[in-house]
């Protein structure tokens, strides 16, 4: 009976698994964008920052990604796992670390214009590239241990449940796959990543006096 009872409840562990997997991959429709991410978009597109180029803005205070063709048209969007630590601003010198010497606290996704670019990490897995000097990139939901809980924490409707990676923007394979790689991961482009603590358009100001 113990051991009928330990696989009933590994079967449901699984379906709820694949449950929430299926629910972070098919919520990657073009979600309209909230209001600070829709001034951003009229801005590059008056000044034609992105250079005809497909590009993504992070929403840190909403944990999505949308993601825009060369003309600025919403191509999909995702919801996404962002940096454990709140912060707008990444550590001097926490790319050149190993991972486990990075502190809770020092686990923040920076806000700001990124010049991206596709790539491969020390693994050899491609990824976006958006602050290569703090070693942070946009990529897909990686195989392991942490799999299932980040699945699970991707299909969450909380933000808060968002905050648990070393600082990258991780998606669903699925979005990577069929959207990331496709139309940023064959080219430079630009990653905009907007800020939590305040309003974001004190950090894009340049771009209008550009």
């Amino acid at each position: 009976m113990q051991w009928c009872a330990r696989r009933a409840r590994s079967a449901l562990a699984g379906l709820l698994l694949c449950l929430a997997t299926a629910h972070a991959a098919a919520d990657t429709g073009p979600v309209p964008p909230g209001a600070e991410v829709q001034a951003l978009l009229q801005t590059v597109a008056a000044t034609r920052d992105h250079a005809g180029r497909p590009f993504a803005v992070v929403d840190k205070k909403g944990a999505r990604l949308h993601v825009f063709d060369g003309a600025a048209r919403l191509i999909a969007s995702t919801p996404v796992l962002l940096g454990a630590a709140l912060g707008d601003h990444a550590v001097p010198g926490v790319g050149a670390r190993p991972t486990g010497a990075i502190a809770p606290h020092e686990r923040t996704t920076p806000a700001g214009r990124f010049a991206a670019e596709p790539g491969r990490n020390l693994g050899g897995e491609h990824v976006v590239w958006f602050d290569y000097d703090a070693g942070l990139a946009i990529h897909r939901l990686r195989p392991g241990a942490s799999y299932a809980p980040r699945s699970a924490r991707l299909a969450s409707g909380q933000v808060d449940d968002k905050r648990v990676s070393l600082g990258c923007v991780v998606v669903p394979e699925a979005f990577y796959d069929g959207v990331v790689r496709p139309l940023l991961g064959r080219s430079r482009g630009t990653v905009y990543v907007l800020p939590e603590n305040g309003p974001a358009q004190a950090w894009f100001n340049a771009l209008q006096a550009s």
